[in-house]
C-alpha cells in the first residue's frame, strides 16, 4: 500500500484543528440550556438535512458496513435498508415531535416519557439512553483510531494515541458549543463527505479497475448474492426499530425551527443517506478487488478498507482531503452521540434527582460531562475493536427495550405508566438473556426482545390502563 505524503498529513491535522475552532467560536451563542441542548430551536429544513445526514453515515455507517461490504457483501445492504425505511417512517412523525417539544417545553424522549408516564419511566429510558449512546460513541472511537493506526507506521501515533486524539477534539467542540457547534461542523462535514468520500473514492475506483464492466466481471458472486440469516435478520430489526427511538433523531426534531422544517429536513437526510448505501457496498467491494484479501491480516480489522483505498488509489492531496472527509463522517456521528449522552445523564437524569438545580450549573455539568463520557467509550473501543460489532451491540438493547415504548408515546393514548416500565424491562431482560445463551438458531438478540417487549406492555397497559391511565391523562382529565 502506497504511504502518506507529508502534505496528506498536513491536510488531515489542519482539518482537525478546524473543527476545534469551530466549537470554539460557536461557544459564545450559548446563554442557556435550551441553546445548548437544541440551539434555541432555530434549525431550518437545509440544516436539519446536513446534521440528519451527516449523523447517519457515521463511522460505523461507513468504515463499518463498507468493512461488512468487503467481508460479507450483501449484507451490507440487507441492514441499511431497514434504517433507510425506518428513518423514512419517523420523518412523518418528526413534525408531531417538534410540535409536542415547543407546546410542552420538552428537549428529548426522556421528557416525554416523564410527561406522559412518570419519572420512573423517564429514569429507566435515559439510563439505557446513556448506555447506548456511550456504545455509539465507541463505535466512532474506533473507527478513528483505525485510521490513525495506519498512520503510526509513518508518524509513530500507536492506536490507542489515536484514539485518545479523537476523543479530545470532539470533547472540545462539544464540550464548549453544544448543538450549535455540532449542527454547523455537522454541516461543513456533510460537504467534506460527499465531494471527498461519496464522490471521489467511488469514481476513482471506478477508474482504478478499468470501469463498470471489468468490475462488474471481476464481483465475487458471494459478494453479490443476497441471503438471510438469523444474524442479519436480528440487526434488521434492531435498526428497523431502532429509528422509533434513536434519541439522536428525537433531539433534531426538537431542535427544529417548526413542524415543516422538522419533516422536510429529516426526510430530505434520509434520501440522501440512502443513495449512500449503494455506494458504500461499492466501496466495500471494489476494495476486494483493488486491496485483495489481506486488509483484516495487515490492519487488524475490515474497518480500514475504506481509507487503505482512498491511500492506495488517490494522488497527493485528494488522498489527505478523502482521509479528511472519512473522519468528518466519523465525527459528525461522535459529536451528536455525545451530546445526547451528556444532555440525558445532566438533564433527564440529574435534573430529576435534583430539581433544584441552577441553569448554570446545569450547563457547567454539561461541559464536564462532555469530557467524561468520551473517556468512558474510550475504555469500550479499545476492549472492542471493530466499530459494526460495537455499534450492533449497544443499539440492540436499546431498540429492543424503547423502541415501541416510543411509539406508543406518541400514538397509543391507552398505554401506562406500569405497561411502559414492564415493557422496557421485558425487551431489555430478554434481549440479554438471549445474548448471554448464545443467540439460540442464531438468531439476533433484538427479535426476541422486541416481541417481549411490544407483548408486555400491550397485556400490562390494557390491564391497568382503566384503574391506573397514564400521568399525562390524568393531568388532561383534571384541567
Amino acid at each position: 500500500m502506497e504511504k502518506l505524503s507529508v502534505w496528506d498529513l498536513v491536510i488531515i491535522g489542519a482539518y482537525l484543528i478546524l473543527m476545534v475552532l469551530v466549537g470554539v467560536y460557536s461557544v459564545k451563542r450559548i446563554k442557556n440550556t435550551g441553546d445548548y441542548y437544541v440551539a434555541g430551536r432555530s434549525f431550518g429544513p437545509l440544516v436539519l438535512m446536513a446534521t440528519v445526514c451527516a449523523t447517519i453515515i457515521g463511522g460505523s455507517g461507513l468504515m463499518g458496513r463498507a468493512g461488512v461490504a468487503y467481508s460479507d457483501g450483501f449484507k451490507a445492504i440487507l441492514t441499511a435498508v431497514p434504517y433507510l425505511l425506518g428513518m423514512f417512517v419517523f420523518s412523518g412523525f418528526a413534525g408531531i415531535i417538534s410540535d409536542i417539544g415547543m407546546k410542552y417545553n420538552i428537549t428529548s424522549i426522556p421528557g416525554l416519557f416523564e410527561m406522559r408516564f412518570g419519572r420512573t419511566a423517564k429514569l429507566i429510558l435515559s439510563v439505557l439512553i446513556a448506555f447506548t449512546m456511550m456504545g455509539t460513541v465507541a463505535s466512532q472511537v474506533t473507527a478513528t483510531a483505525t485510521i490513525i493506526k495506519m498512520l503510526g507506521g509513518q508518524i509513530g501515533i500507536s492506536y490507542e494515541m489515536g484514539a485518545f486524539i479523537a476523543c479530545v477534539v470532539f470533547m472540545v467542540y462539544t464540550a464548549t458549543s453544544g448543538l450549535f457547534g455540532v449542527v454547523y461542523t455537522d454541516v461543513l462535514q456533510f460537504y467534506m463527505l460527499l465531494l471527498f468520500v461519496y464522490i471521489l473514492i467511488p469514481v476513482a475506483a471506478l477508474l482504478h479497475v478499468g470501469g463498470f464492466a471489468s468490475f462488474t466481471a471481476n464481483l465475487a458472486p458471494e459478494l453479490a448474492t443476497p441471503y438471510v440469516d438469523g444474524s442479519i435478520l436480528g440487526d434488521i430489526v434492531t435498526y428497523l426499530v431502532f429509528t422509533m427511538a434513536g434519541a439522536e433523531m428525537w433531539q433534531r426534531a426538537f431542535a427544529a425551527k417548526d413542524r415543516r422544517a422538522a419533516k422536510r429536513g429529516m426526510f430530505l437526510g434520509t434520501a440522501v443517506y440512502g443513495v449512500t448505501i449503494l455506494l458504500v457496498y461499492f466501496m466495500g467491494v471494489v476494495g476486494r478487488q483493488i486491496l485483495g484479501d489481506n486488509v483484516l491480516a495487515e490492519f487488524g480489522s475490515t474497518d480500514a478498507v475504506v481509507p487503505a483505498l482512498a491511500i492506495e488509489i488517490l494522488p497527493v492531496g485528494l488522498t489527505g482531503l478523502a482521509l479528511a472527509g472519512i473522519l468528518s463522517v466519523i465525527m459528525s456521528t461522535a459529536d451528536s452521540y455525545l451530546l445526547v449522552s451528556v444532555q440525558t445523564c445532566v438533564h433527564d437524569i440529574g435534573m430529576t434527582l435534583n430539581p433544584k438545580m441552577t441553569e448554570r450549573r446545569e450547563i457547567l455539568l454539561s461541559r464536564i460531562f462532555s469530557v467524561i463520557l468520551p473517556l468512558g467509550a474510550l475504555v469500550i473501543a479499545l476492549y472492542i475493536q471493530n466499530a459494526y460489532n460495537i455499534l450492533m451491540f449497544s443499539w440492540s438493547f436499546y431498540a429492543a427495550a424503547a423502541g415501541i415504548p416510543a411509539f406508543a408515546a406518541l400514538f397509543w393514548k391507552r398505554a401506562t405508566n406500569a405497561g411502559i416500565v414492564a415493557a422496557m424491562l421485558c425487551g431489555f431482560g430478554v434481549c440479554v438473556a438471549w445474548r448471554l445463551a448464545g443467540e439460540p438458531f442464531g438468531l439476533g438478540s433484538a427479535v426476541p426482545g422486541t416481541i417481549a417487549c411490544g407483548a408486555a406492555l400491550l397485556a400490562v397497559s390494557l390491564a391497568t390502563c382503566k384503574k391506573h391511565p397514564s400521568v399525562f391523562l390524568k393531568a388532561e382529565k383534571q384541567s
